[in-house]
């Protein structure tokens, strides 16, 4: 069977779950201007998070990415100016939603010297005025590498820090766009050093061709710099232009990757084939604080 005849098998089915709570969720956003990953990135568990869990992830500084990253179905181009009132919408829909944990992502904006964080920054503190027994995490892209903005918004003490390595060494310059393996590995080593107390976690998706050795070798390259936890997801493709899909890992080499993962001494793992950087976060949150 060649690659282009892959097709999905039964665990990736997805139960679609279209009620009132998801409806109203997407109606607030869009009435708040609000861009979530979970809608732009296509994440195959936004019924379930939206309808079920009551939770989201924001994506903030736009909705237009200056990387093209071969995996990713966030729209490409030039962004717009910054919007200094969205750390306040965010802050309001984290509080009308009630959530007890939240996750803030943003898009690569490689057109700013600080490549978002003031902006990142201002909003983790808006969500904390207004939501001050919510904890947050934050998933940033790396910042252009520069310290100082790293800094500027680990200064802001989010309760987990979140860079997504995406995928293992050797594939990594096919499937990103300007970041690199060893610039992740620096900006989550950087983020430990600058506060040792506040958990790292990083994520790769699989199914790209990737061995299971190289999956083991970029989980031994995250714990040598001190991440704490660690996701394991199955790669989808988005679209034609993405891509391709070279295998469907099962749900029972999932398990065996977890198990591996928390034998390296990751506090949490999180694996499994629809899996994502940020599925049952809340979770791992407090994992993190029973562990720690």
């Amino acid at each position: 069977m060649s690659i282009t005849d892959l097709r999905k098998p039964e665990w990736l089915k997805i139960k679609l779950n279209t009620n009132e709570q998801y409806t109203g969720l997407k109606k607030m956003m869009r009435e708040k201007k609000l861009h979530t990953v979970c809608e732009e990135a296509r994440c195959p568990n936004i019924h379930e998070c939206w309808a079920v869990r009551k939770t989201a992830t924001f994506m903030i500084l736009g909705s237009v990415c200056t990387r093209a990253c071969r995996f990713c179905a966030v729209q490409t181009g030039l962004p717009s100016e910054l919007d200094w009132e969205e750390p306040e919408r965010v802050a309001e829909s984290v509080k009308q939603m009630n959530l007890k944990h939240v996750v803030i992502t943003a898009v690569a904006r490689d057109d700013l010297k600080d490549g978002g964080a003031e902006v990142f920054a201002e909003t983790v503190k808006a969500v904390r005025r207004q939501n001050p027994f919510c904890s947050i995490e934050v998933l940033p892209s790396d910042l252009n590498g520069e310290y100082d903005n790293l800094k500027t918004l680990m200064d802001t003490r989010p309760d987990i820090l979140n860079h997504n390595i995406e995928t293992v060494k050797r594939l990594s310059q096919k499937v990103r766009a300007r970041a690199t393996y060893e610039r992740s590995l620096e900006f989550l080593r950087r983020a430990k050093q600058m506060n040792s107390t506040i958990p790292t976690k990083s994520s790769i998706m699989i199914g790209l061709g990737e061995t299971k050795e190289e999956i083991m070798e970029t989980m031994d390259d995250l714990r040598a710099n001190d991440v704490d936890i660690m996701t394991i997801g199955q790669y989808l493709q988005p679209t034609k232009r993405h891509l391709k899909v070279e295998k469907y890992w099962s749900p029972e080499e999932f398990e065996e990757l977890e198990n591996i993962a928390m034998s390296k001494g990751f506090s949490h793992c999180e694996a499994g084939p629809l899996v994502r950087s940020s599925y049952h976060a809340d979770e791992q949150v407090r994992a993190t604080k029973v562990n720690a």
